[in-house]
């Protein structure tokens, strides 16, 4: 089995997957450099028995605007408390209240306390409980190695997923890379944004590689724009947890008058608050606008936000007394590549887990925290496929064609210029006029995008104009206002559109879409 990408999604995974034989991890990341370990909130389960499945289902739900699969919903609410009791088992040190008693957070949407958390560092905690029990499964993982695409062969129903064509980033070296089931568990897209909370390396790899195989995608034009990082945003992005706004922390304009206002205030989903933030900004034309978390007693900050205080002080800040300056910024896709609850793709042989994926559970918009929780429960139900299609007679593969890069301009003026387009036409508001100029200045830099690239910046930069157009395609099909998506064009929902964007190779045009 081949995996590619290790973070929460990939390495659940490849813990499990590892009882039906070999498991390769491939991963092109730095270190540590996954979305994961940029998680601070936590994982929603519900673990209090004051709580309940019902509610849990309802919140989701509700934040995904009438999009939310159902049946999908439930399987990922119903198998929480087993997956976070089974990360624990693992060896992640969760914060408990008491010694048998997890200490639950509440963020927005939310209607109870249910965010299992290691302080404000849960994502980091999961990744190095993971590894370790990775290591202990035999599991094998090889950094610094980027997957140029999907290796697939042709077979009478079309077409089968076999592995991936991959590269060494330092040495160059081209590997073809055979695999009976390969996940993709790439992660998203942020860097398609000027702004956003996700690190260098999430350039939609994963759903560029899909679509190119084939695969088919889903609800791309749902893009969360976490409303508070910290300001200004540089290459080390840095965002503010909404639990800081679970606690008692406000926005506030420049003014000192409060961003958020009606029955949830500053714990209202994260589009409406992003969008509240983003209109504050245009009415002053201020660059940002302020979270006074002066209602938190300096000494629960301190206990409650160590990395975020910590944080805050090296970048010049000291919360919760100073105001902190925040804007939002590009956080996390909704959409992905379509799987269904097995998290099986429309290619046999590929499966997706994770934020690369669309699974159905986050509708139009991602409930907060419902993501490391997405990760682990389809990371499960990918590995009980992988042990049915291990039994499966599989194909003989000719290795792939040799790959001759041509064309392409410089994959860093590429990358910016992608990012600052999707931010004007398809980011927080749009319009039918700005994804048309959108799409038109995207088709205009096709002459400048890599073909067949074997340099892993090139072929991220390749990536990132694939997705755009995907994400601007998606937006342009869907003439309503609903969840993440606002249009100024078409304010209002459509019941007639209350269903998935798909888009399908070889039926689809990203041509004038």
């Amino acid at each position: 089995m081949l995996v590619l990408g290790s973070g929460i999604a990939g390495l659940s995974y490849a813990i499990k997957a590892a009882a039906h034989g070999r498991v390769l991890v491939l991963t092109k990341k730095e270190d540590s450099e996954a979305n994961t370990n940029y998680a601070q909130g936590g994982i929603a389960a519900v673990m209090d028995p004051a709580d309940s499945f019902a509610a849990h289902v309802e919140d989701t739900l509700a934040a995904g605007a009438g999009l939310c699969h159902e049946d999908a919903v439930r399987l990922l609410v119903e198998s929480g408390p087993a997956r976070v009791r089974e990360l624990m088992d693992y060896g992640v040190a969760f914060t408990f209240q008491e010694q048998d008693r997890l200490s639950l957070a509440r963020e927005g949407g939310h209607s109870a306390r249910r965010i299992v958390r290691a302080d404000d560092l849960t994502g980091r905690a999961i990744e190095h409980g993971l590894l370790a029990a990775a290591a202990r499964a035999g599991v094998e993982i090889h950094e610094h190695w980027f997957a140029l695409d999907l290796w697939t062969v042709e077979e009478e129903d079309g077409r089968r997923c076999v592995g991936a064509l991959v590269v060494d980033r330092y040495s160059g070296e081209l590997l073809a890379v055979r695999a009976a089931v390969t996940l993709l568990a790439t992660g998203g897209c942020g860097q398609a944004y000027r702004y956003t909370t996700n690190p260098a390396i999430a350039t939609g790899d994963g759903l560029a590689m899909a679509w190119r195989a084939g695969a088919s995608v889903a609800n791309m034009e749902f893009i969360q724009f976490h409303p508070t990082a910290l300001y200004p945003v540089g290459e080390r992005p840095f965002l503010i947890s909404e639990a800081v706004r679970g606690e008692g922390a406000v926005l506030r304009d420049h003014e000192g008058r409060p961003v958020m206002e009606g029955e949830n205030g500053d714990l209202a989903a994260r589009d409406v608050v992003a969008r509240a933030i983003d209109a504050r900004m245009r009415e002053s034309g201020r660059p940002h606008v302020w979270l006074d978390a002066g209602p938190i007693p300096a000494e629960r900050f301190a206990e409650r936000f160590p990395n975020i205080l910590q944080t805050c002080r090296e970048r010049g800040f000291e919360p919760p007394g100073e105001w902190l300056p925040v804007v939002p910024a590009a956080h996390y896709a909704c959409g992905g590549v379509l799987t269904d609850l097995e998290a099986q793709t429309r290619l046999p042989g590929l499966l997706a887990a994770g934020e690369v994926a669309c699974t159905g559970v986050h509708g139009a918009n991602r409930l907060a925290s419902n993501s490391l929780l997405e990760a682990v429960v389809f990371a499960d139900r990918a590995a009980a496929a992988t042990g049915r299609a291990l039994e499966e007679p599989r194909p003989e593969a000719p290795l792939p064609p040799v790959r001759r890069p041509r064309r392409g301009g410089d994959p860093e003026a590429l990358r910016q210029r992608v990012r600052d387009i999707l931010w004007a036409g398809a980011g927080i508001v749009r319009s039918d006029a700005g994804l048309g100029e959108a799409r038109t200045r995207l088709e205009e830099l096709a002459p400048q995008v890599p073909v067949q690239p074997v340099d892993p910046a090139a072929a991220e930069a390749a990536n990132l104009h694939l997705v755009g157009r995907l994400i601007v395609a998606s937006a342009t099909l869907r003439r309503e206002s609903r969840g993440l998506h606002f249009s100024l064009s078409h304010p209002e929902p459509d019941p007639a559109q209350r269903g998935d964007t798909v888009l399908v190779p070889r039926e689809h045009s990203l041509e004038g879409a």
